[in-house]
């Protein structure tokens, strides 16, 4: 039994001291000067001509490997501290200081991949043969196709220089503006200070007074501040056009399709059957708002529940269900998950100074993974921390693989974590005691689907929408507000009442320079983990081993092969996108019945 479990997580283990830890400077000035010697050695290196010199310059392969998994290391333990405490102005310093590494690794790949670039057809395709190089052949391919349609690599160092103080720093602006937000609320009589997290938390909460009232704090918190996210926004796009003009890319979706190993036309597919099937959604959104005594919906009440004697779930509680269930399916997993609560790798006590939302973070060097959260009691608590145990688990398969094939993209990472939350989520309702306790869970589960297939389609929307405009000149906070609420009207069918109009302010996800367009990967690895989840169903325990053969693969293969080779599927036709659809609305149906 999990008992008396500690919420926060240790990071000690990794660099004792925080960010005042010499155990963490001393790392950071050693890759510091790693990373120097090795500019200067492939700098001076000339491109290999034939298989012995190709042999010998394979050695950079393993150099690199090892760079990327210390700037790996060091940056997970950073962002943790940052996340942690947004006031640790050190670990602010020591974030800047990474960007700066980063930024020479990433120039140090710009040359490789140069080099990856000029060596012959035929030495190239023998190289890839070796023993010790055909396990990374998928991504070192993928970097020479890749390279070819970028600058001249000169052009694309200066660029990764320059990104550092233009690019990155608007990500760094945003995250300095949230860090500062605080939003005034009264509570037990008192009047407390909320960081954006702590507020966040209330949106949910059983009283429509308090979510009215929160809602509307925020919105006027966040348009106190929105001339400084507008600016952040905007560079941030302008940024991203005119590297992409320079590169002749035509389309905004070039970098994040070729990120996540996607089709446009998949993309395209999976949208449109999407919003061929939102009718049973906007059904559900309607029997929803009778339910609360109201005619439609309101933003603020997307995520309440429907009954306020909903029980708060303990830390612990939520601890022991989630191992649980995870072992209906695969004992290997549930066992992990009791091993990050035990050890401590989850970071969910629900205190005032933390970010907002919740990550997984991995160090390829200690080989552990950190979750952090703010867990406040709720169902969607519990579905949080299954969700980010997910991402932690699909890291646990691949820690003994090579580095290169670690990378796997943003919509198959979903995937591993959405799987994990299903099946918490499933359990939970077939195991319901009372037809009302089953009706919340079918409910809580039910707002994944509004989230992934109406809200992640408003943002998509919204950026295409955006970027369109920003290529004329700059985007005022008036247009940004009108584009995102006609995005939300569009993608939820206008079935609600009110919108969120600063929703483009408040959500994180705009801003993250590493991944354009964070958003249709969710949906891709909700209705992708779908698909897995009903295959897992039919075959049961046999299903472990092929789950674990899929997610080893994510970093080695494009999605659509992928989906083929473990799913005997393809992406680019409806017919798998509808049959994951129409299992999520299985959920809906289901509720209506129930509710009826």
């Amino acid at each position: 039994m999990l008992n008396e479990l500690n919420p926060t997580w240790k990071l000690e283990n990794i660099f004792p001291g925080g960010s005042e830890s010499e155990k963490l400077e001393g790392f950071l000035e050693q890759l510091e000067e790693d990373l120097l010697l090795f500019q200067q050695k492939i700098s001076g290196e000339k491109v290999p001509q034939n298989m012995e010199e190709a042999q010998e310059w394979s050695n950079n392969l393993d150099r690199i490997q090892d760079l990327e998994k210390r700037i790996r290391e060091a940056s997970a333990f950073v962002s943790c501290l940052t996340a942690q405490n947004v006031k640790d102005q050190k670990a602010k310093l020591l974030l800047g200081r990474l960007m700066q590494i980063s930024s020479s690794f990433a120039s140090l790949v710009t040359s490789l991949d140069h080099q990856i670039l000029s060596i012959p057809q035929d030495v190239w395709e023998e190289l890839l043969e070796q023993n010790d190089i055909k396990p990374i052949s998928f991504p070192l391919e993928e970097r020479r196709t890749l390279a070819k349609e970028k600058l001249p690599h000169e052009q694309e160092k200066l660029v990764n220089d320059l990104a550092v103080d233009g690019y990155h720093a608007w990500e760094e602006l945003y995250n300095t503006v949230v860090g500062r937000i605080s939003i005034p609320f009264e509570q037990d009589g008192k009047k407390v200070d909320l960081s954006v997290g702590q507020a966040q938390n209330k949106m949910s909460d059983g009283d429509r007074d308090v979510r009215k009232e929160i809602f509307k704090k925020w919105e006027e918190a966040w348009g106190k501040d929105a001339e400084l996210c507008a600016h952040a926004l905007n560079h941030l796009a302008g940024f991203r056009i005119n590297l992409y003009k320079n590169r002749k890319w035509d389309s905004i979706l070039k970098e994040p399709l070729d990120y996540n190993r996607m089709t446009e036309q998949t993309l395209n597919t999976m949208w449109k059957t999407i919003d061929q099937n939102k009718d049973i959604f906007v059904s559900y959104l309607q029997r929803k708002a009778k339910l609360l005594g109201l005619n439609h919906c309101s933003w603020y009440d997307l995520d309440a529940p429907l009954s306020r004697k909903s029980p708060k779930i303990s830390y612990d509680k939520a601890a022991q269900l989630i191992v649980d269930q995870f072992h209906r399916f695969s004992p290997k997993m549930a066992e992990f998950a009791k091993t990050a609560f035990q050890e401590r790798w989850i970071e969910a006590e629900d205190r005032p100074g933390k970010r907002p939302g919740g990550f997984c973070t991995s160090f390829p060097l200690t080989k552990e993974s950190r979750i952090f959260m703010t867990y406040g009691g709720t169902a969607s608590g519990v579905s949080t921390l299954a969700h980010e145990l997910g991402h932690a688990y699909h890291q646990h398969v691949m820690n003994d693989l090579p580095q290169m094939i670690q990378n796997y993209a943003m919509n198959v990472a979903e995937t591993a974590s959405t799987f994990a939350e299903m099946i918490v989520a499933d359990a939970s309702v077939k195991h319901a005691k009372t037809t009302e306790e089953k009706i919340n869970l079918l409910e809580d589960k039910i707002q994944n689907s509004i989230a992934f297939l109406m809200n992640i389609h408003a943002r998509f929307i919204f950026e295409l929408s955006f970027y369109e405009e920003r290529k004329k000149g700059l985007v005022s906070v008036e247009r940004l507000n009108e584009l995102m609420e006609e995005a939300q009207k569009k993608a939820y069918r206008d079935s609600l009442e009110t919108y969120h109009p600063y929703f483009w302010a408040s959500k994180l996800h705009f801003y993250i320079t590493e991944v354009p367009f964070y958003n249709f990967p969710y949906t891709f690895g909700y209705l992708f983990s779908a698909g897995i989840y009903a295959r897992a169903l039919q075959e049961g325990s046999a299903f472990e081993e092929k789950y674990v053969s899929l997610l080893r693969d994510t970093g080695r293969m494009k999605v659509e092969d992928l989906a083929a080779r473990h799913l005997g599927v393809d992406l680019t036709k409806p017919d798998f996108w509808q049959s994951a659809i129409d299992i999520v609305a299985s959920d809906v149906r289901e509720f209506l019945r129930l509710t009826e």
